[in-house]
């Protein structure tokens, strides 16, 4: 079954750019992306552009709103995803532990609908 790992973090909340933390933040996104690679189960997965970039659009009553923003008031920001083969929930859990950010953010997982 394939699930949808959401990555959210607080702004801020984790290692910055231009820091020797950061490098190793990434050196160990590089890690988890080739061993999901290697593994056979990853499908897609990519980084998104800072919440500064987001639009949300709504339509209500035909009228079409589109703001500046992400979809929620959170201090948390979807910053990333992953869609990977998983045997069942317990397999989707323990790959989410190794995502990185999940140290200091969150990792929510999600089956994907067969349609």
């Amino acid at each position: 079954m394939q699930y949808m790992f959401l990555i959210y973090s607080a702004d801020g909340s984790g290692p910055q750019p231009g820091t020797p933390e950061f490098d190793q933040l990434m050196a160990d996104y590089g890690a988890f992306t080739k061993d999901v690679r290697d593994a056979g189960v990853m499908h897609e997965g990519a980084p998104l552009q800072g919440v500064e970039t987001a639009t949300t659009v709504r339509v209500r009553g035909g009228n079409v709103d589109a703001v500046d923003g992400p979809f929620a008031e959170t201090k948390e920001v979807l910053g990333g995803y992953y869609i990977l083969e998983c045997a069942d929930l317990d397999d989707a859990i323990a790959r989410a532990a190794k995502i990185p950010t999940a140290v200091y953010g969150s990792i929510e997982v999600r089956p994907v609908l067969s349609m």
